[in-house]
C-alpha cells in the first residue's frame, strides 16, 4: 500500500426507520446464558425504529474452537451479508479471538460498493482498522449484542440508557455532527492540551497486532490523529509495551492527541494505590511528546460504550475533559430502496 493515496473516507448511508438491522457472529460463539442479551439487543433497535435479524450463525451452542464457526464459514456470513441490498447495519454479537482468521476473505469490493454500518468493539476493532485501511470505511466502534445493548446498558441508569439510545440513534441515522459526547465525572486529563484529527484506535493489542499484517495501516494515516485504545486482561506490563511498540513504529510521533478509555481486569492496576497507574505509563512512554491526553473514558470494556467512529473528525480538549465528534459517520444521499 505505500506510495499509493489512501481510500477517501468512506461514509455508509444514514439508516431510516423500517431499515433491517442484522447481529451477526463475527468472532466468539454465543453462549446460551447470553441468548437473553440477544433478545434485549433486538428491543433496543426495534425502539429505534429499525427491523432487526439474527444471522443463522448466531446460534446458542454452535462453536468451531473459540470461534463461533470457521473463518472461512463467518467470512461467508459476513459477505451474504456485505452484498445483500436488504442488510442496512450489521451488529456484531461479541468480541472474541477470531477475526485474524478471516481478514483476507473479506468481499472489500462489496464494501466500496456499499458500505455499511458494521458495529462492535474489542477482536471487532481489528475489522474497524483493516477495512478503514483497505477501503475508508468508517467503523463503528461501538456498543455489540452480548456485553453492550443486551449486557451493559440495562445495567445503567434509566436515563443513561435514554441517552445513549437517542446518541446512537442519532449516529446511525443523522447527517450532522453529533458534537461533544456526553461525558461524565470519571474523564480526567492526563495531559492539557487540544488536538484535532481522525479518530483511529481500538483495543490496543489489536491496533498492534493489526501493523504486522499486510492489511496495516500505512504510518501516513496517522498524521494529526486522535489515537483512541483501551485494553482488557493482561499485565500492566503489556500495555507498556504495546506503546513502546507504537513509539518505536513511529505512531507516537505522528499523532495530534491521544484519548484512553477504562481498563478492565489488567494486573497491576486494579488494586487501589498500585504503581505505575495507567496515567503513569501512558506518560512515561510519550516522554516529551507534548500531546493532550484524556483519560478513563468510558468507552471499551469497562462499560456502555460512547461510540468512537474510526475515520471521523474528533475534537479533542484535555484540560477540559470534553471529546467532540466534528462530522456525521453516515451520509444522507443513500438511494431510495
Amino acid at each position: 500500500m505505500s506510495g499509493s493515496a489512501p481510500p477517501a473516507l468512506l461514509r455508509p448511508g444514514a439508516l431510516r426507520p423500517g431499515d433491517l438491522v442484522v447481529v451477526a457472529s463475527l468472532s466468539t460463539p454465543l453462549a446460551a446464558a447470553y441468548e437473553p442479551n440477544v433478545e434485549r439487543t433486538v428491543a433496543v433497535f426495534e425502539r429505534m425504529g429499525f427491523r432487526v435479524r439474527r444471522a443463522p450463525l448466531l446460534e446458542a451452542g454452535r462453536h468451531h474452537w473459540w470461534s463461533a464457526a470457521t473463518p472461512a464459514e463467518i467470512a461467508a456470513e459476513l459477505n451474504g451479508l456485505l452484498r445483500d441490498p436488504e442488510v442496512r447495519a450489521i451488529v456484531a454479537s461479541d468480541g472474541g479471538q477470531t477475526a485474524f482468521g478471516y481478514l483476507d476473505l473479506i468481499d472489500v469490493e462489496a464494501i466500496k460498493a456499499d458500505p455499511k454500518p458494521i458495529l462492535g468493539y474489542s477482536d471487532i476493532s481489528l475489522l474497524h482498522l483493516v477495512l478503514y485501511a483497505r477501503t475508508g470505511l468508517v467503523g463503528f466502534h461501538a456498543d455489540m449484542a452480548v456485553p453492550g445493548f443486551g449486557g451493559h446498558w440495562p445495567a445503567a441508569p434509566p436515563a443513561r440508557q435514554a441517552e445513549l439510545e437517542k446518541l446512537y440513534s442519532r449516529l446511525l441515522t443523522g447527517t450532522e455532527a453529533i458534537g461533544a459526547l456526553p461525558g461524565n465525572s470519571s474523564w480526567e486529563c492526563w495531559r492539557a492540551g487540544r488536538a484535532e484529527g481522525p479518530l483511529i484506535g481500538g483495543v490496543i493489542n489489536r491496533i498492534v497486532l493489526a501493523q504486522a499484517t499486510p492489511f496495516a495501516l500505512p504510518l501516513e494515516r496517522f498524521d494529526g490523529a486522535v489515537l483512541f485504545w483501551e485494553e482488557i486482561g493482561g499485565l500492566a506490563s503489556y500495555v507498556w509495551s504495546y506503546l513502546h511498540v507504537m513509539r518505536h513504529s513511529g505512531i507516537l510521533d505522528r499523532i495530534s492527541g491521544m484519548v484512553v478509555g477504562v481498563p478492565r481486569d489488567i494486573a497491576g492496576l486494579e488494586e487501589p494505590g498500585a504503581s505505575p497507574t495507567l496515567a503513569e505509563i501512558v506518560l512515561d512512554v510519550l516522554g516529551d511528546r507534548d500531546i493532550p491526553v484524556l483519560g478513563n473514558v468510558d468507552f471499551g470494556h469497562a462499560g456502555p460504550n460512547l461510540p468512537m467512529p474510526v475515520g471521523i473528525r474528533a475534537g479533542l480538549d484535555a484540560h477540559q475533559r470534553t471529546l467532540s465528534l466534528l462530522e456525521p459517520a453516515v451520509r444522507g444521499n443513500r438511494a431510495a430502496g
